[in-house]
């Protein structure tokens, strides 16, 4: 059922995700097209927002902060699968993998290899201080609007 607090976390989730994806741009590897990356990371912030942080409300605003906090992890962790399985697949094409096994294979290693560009500090404290505002946020608008 649509609530103000789930419309407040898919909002708020979905700039965390646009802002996130904007600040790990840079740490791509040289010559690499970003494509759809911001848009797509924005629209699993929505999503995220709207299931993941929307329905854990009206616990407190330390609560919120700890599931804003958690819902960013997620979509790290979303975020991170998704393009590695895109980029398994445009590899797969190029007929890069000998079998099935090995794409499959391949998912978790392009996880971790696209997982270390995100230790720099733009992306960390995007992601820290997003979840925590968007949790804040999404209580106050389930505090606000019933």
């Amino acid at each position: 059922m649509p609530t103000a607090a789930k419309l407040a976390a898919a909002v708020a989730f979905a700039i965390v995700g646009l802002l996130a994806a904007l600040a790990y741009i840079p740490q791509l590897p040289q010559g690499t097209n970003p494509g759809y990356f911001a848009p797509i990371t924005a629209a699993i912030g929505l999503v995220l927002g709207w299931f993941t942080m929307g329905p854990n409300v009206k616990r407190g605003y330390i609560e919120a902060a700890s599931f804003g906090l958690r819902t960013a992890l997620f979509l790290v962790f979303w975020t991170l699968l998704a393009f590695s399985i895109y980029f398994m697949i445009l590899r797969s094409t190029r007929m890069i993998y000998h079998n099935a096994g090995e794409a499959v294979l391949d998912v978790p290693m392009l996880m971790l290899q696209y997982g270390k560009l995100l230790a720099v500090a733009p992306v960390i404290a995007t992601l820290l201080i997003g979840g925590i505002v968007g949790g804040v946020i999404t209580e106050f608008a389930a505090r606000r609007w019933r």
